[in-house]
């Protein structure tokens, strides 16, 4: 199959843990989680069927448990079959499959710990907006909480601005939470197309891709935004699995 590359794709994805129902990997940034109709690129279900191409063949299946945005790199937990989908799919309803995202944040935040519990709601129902998909704190919007903790802190260095290493915890699973709760505290992640500064970046990332503008005003080439941890229940067993901070992040905390 011909793939078109409208903008960056990633296709990496590492093996981190696996059982007879559900597989783990660690997913590359940036690469959509499942298919689009409307976009002709490689995805990471695209290379777990070709990993999992045996168990296809024997009556499996492929679904994504936890999908994460194209740009959000790390753990993904997918079922490998139509028992295990049932299971962990009810585990997410009822919210017993716990995350943890690392997140480099721009400036550094008065607080050591915060937590943000503001409802979200998509922005274009109450306002125009030039990006559909953008969400916003809002009285009537969604119930959501999300925890955060600095780990570290990263000085001004070269083109960059001072940083922030944090730890985060979303309690529900809304569009965007984490990326839209950090921003209502004032501290968008590095890199965020949509809720930085300005969200015509985003505009302009789609239709023209990565170029040297983009750069200049954004400093970093994806949201910094990495799932490092996926804690859940399987077979009266718990399981954690951890995903190493990729290298672009890891560069960025190691600078300075």
């Amino acid at each position: 199959m011909e793939y078109e590359f409208p903008i960056e794709v990633d296709p990496s994805f590492d093996v981190l843990d696996e059982s007879d129902g559900w597989i783990a990997v660690s997913k590359g940034a940036p690469l959509l989680s499942h298919p689009s109709s409307s976009k002709n690129e490689p995805t990471l279900w695209h290379g777990l069927q070709a990993l999992l191409a045996y168990e296809l063949a024997n009556g499996g299946q492929i679904s994504i448990i936890t999908r994460l945005d194209r740009e959000t790199s790390g753990v993904t937990l997918v079922a490998k079959t139509a028992a295990a989908a049932r299971t962990l799919g009810k585990a997410m309803e009822r919210r017993e499959i716990h995350k943890r995202y690392l997140a480099l944040v721009t400036g550094h935040p008065v607080w050591e710990c915060a937590e943000c519990a503001e409802p979200i709601a998509r922005l274009s129902l109450f306002e125009p907006s030039c990006v559909f998909v953008k969400q916003f704190c809002h009285s009537s919007g969604r119930p959501c909480r999300t925890e955060f903790h600095v780990l570290s802190r990263r000085p001004a260095h070269g083109n960059l601005p001072a940083l922030t290493l944090v730890e985060c915890r979303p309690y529900t699973g809304r569009m965007h939470q984490i990326r839209v709760h950090l921003a209502r505290l004032g501290h968008p992640l590095l890199g965020d197309k949509i809720y930085g500064a300005d969200d015509t970046c985003y505009l302009d990332f789609i239709s023209q891709g990565w170029t040297p503008g983009l750069e200049s005003r954004l400093l970093f080439h994806r949201h910094a935004l990495h799932a490092s941890e996926l804690r859940f229940t399987w077979e009266n067993r718990q399981c954690v699995v951890h995903a190493p901070l990729p290298s672009d992040m890891a560069a960025l905390i190691q600078e300075g």
